[in-house]
């Protein structure tokens, strides 16, 4: 397919505000592309060049764009920079000068979408010495040739700005309309995607061998699957009414969730995020604690890895733990700050797919594995029938240092990259207050006034995932809680992906000065939950009201790296948390 035609698509999709009509035109491009081709389309769609485990990415830096683009266009780079002030934006800078371009060139030529996909992957993969012009020469090959459309689009997806705003969530709907005219096989599809964590290599199958290769879609080593998710209740009681009265209790660990892929014959450990990004270098001390401390050949394995003070026998704060998730200056940290990785999980052991096993026989196996050792440790659990024997180890738990305990149910399967209440996490709340955190997607940011003018941002308006309807709907402006150094952070990153109209997945009736691509999750605290005709969180069957937070201040650090937007507190979860707040305040 011609990437013209593939910039034409993409220019609707950018304009339209409405997702129905957003899924139209996908299925519509994709429908036209054989296997092969709808993988790297799928890959480009998503703004990237690969799975998230892949950790490619092109490499163009603004100034490396603004000299492909003066060269390929003919000017001067200053020309080049004036008309990115003028715009605000890169790509519409290089269609507006592609489209007078001085350069010997006068006519285009036709560019195949995988044209420009290979020759991105080329840049990317360029490194070493002469790196640089390698880049620059890859990128004026493909702007010598881009029409002005191709110009905005090419640009954009080398410096990660593609912008189009199409989730996952949509772009599944697409293909199980163009494969099978039923959106229903979008959960299929989802399944085998959850499965992989490869959404090209599901749009591949699925064009080669239609639903019945997404229906036989198996985990393997090396390929990650997306995290289960664990549901919040607030008291034992609930929990183990939910559960049936009897229900596996671990403890919660405050660390970075691990998912480690091993195979002894290939002498080989990969780490992955709850993202899927690759994390192995990170943690060299795990990936030679596998050899050593776990008997199987083959296998993946869930757990946290945490930092743990030997000498004392004790845990270390987050902010400690996540000082080993770092590029430079490995080895010192590891020595500094060692870890333990207290496994939880098995999703495939020695050719075998787990998933659907019940809980008590993946527990069995896990156990089983585990040789013991000075790094690796199965989470610590009990088996509790009573509210009491609950409640009781909550509280050792929080005594401990960790964050409390997560139930699951004893004859549940593992339901990869979904929310179910297989998994539930307590959570207290007092006198009506919300004491739990909240991670919100920003969709929109505030000009700084008076004291803030300098950093450029002032507040922020953020959102809740609405996860049946794959839309991010607004719950809160956030205006307090922030450092210096985050306003800074914060506005150099949202500036980035700024846009003058609503993203098409984001429903708001408030209009920040600048809308933002739902893709920073940030952590937020707030007094309670309110409801709100003014934010659109909850709103369902014409109702007037939805949900907002009351107070609310950001907590974290700052973005929370392990976490896409997808991966933000739910609009369920919030009705439910405001269920609870709400008769918690009438039992006072």
């Amino acid at each position: 397919m011609l990437f013209g035609e593939i910039a034409e698509y993409y220019s609707r999709l950018e304009a339209t505000q409405s997702r129905i009509e957003m899924v139209g035109l996908l299925r519509d491009m994709f429908s036209r592309m054989d296997e092969e081709e709808i993988a790297k389309m799928v890959y480009m769609t998503q703004g990237v060049l690969g799975p998230p485990f892949e950790s490619l990415q092109v490499g163009i830096a603004e100034k490396l764009a603004e000299d492909a683009i003066a060269e390929a266009a003919g000017y001067e780079k200053r020309d080049v920079v004036a008309a990115f002030r003028k715009t605000g934006d890169l790509g519409t800078a290089a269609e507006e000068l592609s489209g007078k371009k001085r350069s010997r060139l006068l006519s285009y030529s036709k560019l195949s979408g995988m044209h420009v996909f290979d020759t991105m992957m080329s840049i990317a993969k360029a490194s070493g010495e002469g790196s640089k012009e390698t880049k620059i020469k890859g990128m004026v090959s493909l702007l010598s040739s881009a029409s002005p459309l191709e110009a905005r689009y090419i640009v954009r997806f080398a410096l990660g700005t593609l912008r189009l705003g199409a989730g996952d969530a949509t772009i599944m709907e697409a293909l199980a309309l163009m494969a099978t005219g039923d959106r229903a096989n979008k959960d299929k599809l989802e399944r085998a995607y959850n499965v992989c964590g490869d959404l090209g290599r599901v749009a591949r199958t699925l064009v080669a061998m239609g639903m019945g290769g997404i229906e036989n879609f198996k985990a393997g080593v090396f390929s990650p699957i997306k995290p289960a998710l664990a549901e919040r209740l607030p008291t034992s009681e609930e929990i183990l009414e939910r559960m049936g009265g009897r229900c596996a209790v671990e403890s919660k660990y405050d660390g970075l969730r691990a998912q480690v892929h091993f195979s002894r014959k290939e002498g080989r450990v990969e780490i992955f995020s709850r993202n899927l990004e690759r994390i192995t270098e990170m943690f060299p001390d795990i990936s030679e604690a596998f050899f050593n401390e776990v008997s199987a050949n083959e296998c993946i394995v869930e757990g946290e890895v945490i930092a743990y003070d030997e000498v004392a026998g004790t845990f270390r704060p987050f902010q400690e733990t996540i000082q080993r998730k770092r590029k430079h200056d490995i080895d010192e940290k590891s020595r500094q700050i060692p870890v333990k990785l207290f496994l939880f999980d098995v999703m495939y052991l020695d050719g075998s797919e787990c998933l659907e096993m019940p809980y008590r026989e993946r527990r069995r196996l896990l156990e089983k594995i585990i040789k013991g050792g000075r790094v690796i440790e199965a989470a610590d659990r009990i088996i509790a029938s009573s509210p009491k024997e609950l409640d009781s180890y909550f509280e050792h738990n929080v005594e401990s240092g960790l964050e409390g305990i997560v139930a699951k149910g004893i004859d549940s399967v593992y339901v990869a990259g979904a929310r179910r209440f297989s998994w539930i996490k307590l959570k207290r709340s007092y006198k009506g207050e919300l004491s739990d955190t909240v991670d919100l997607v920003i969709i929109g940011y505030y000009r700084g006034k008076g004291s803030r003018t300098e950093f450029g941002l002032g507040g922020l308006l953020c959102a809740v995932y609405n996860d049946a309807t794959d839309l991010f709907e607004s719950i809160t402006k956030i205006g307090t809680g922030f450092t210096e150094h985050q306003m800074e952070d914060l506005w150099g990153r949202c500036k980035d992906i700024s846009r003058k109209a609503k993203p098409a997945r984001v429903l708001s009736q408030l209009e920040p000065d600048f809308w933002v691509e739902p893709k920073y999750v940030i952590e937020v605290r707030a007094d309670e939950i309110t409801r709100s005709p003014t934010h659109m969180c909850g709103r369902e069957g014409g109702s007037e009201e939805g949900y907002a937070l009351r107070f609310p201040r950001i907590v974290s650090e700052g973005i929370r790296e392990d976490k896409s937007a997808e991966d933000a507190t739910t609009t369920a979860e919030i009705v439910s948390m405001y269920a609870e707040q709400k008769r918690t305040k009438v039992k006072d």
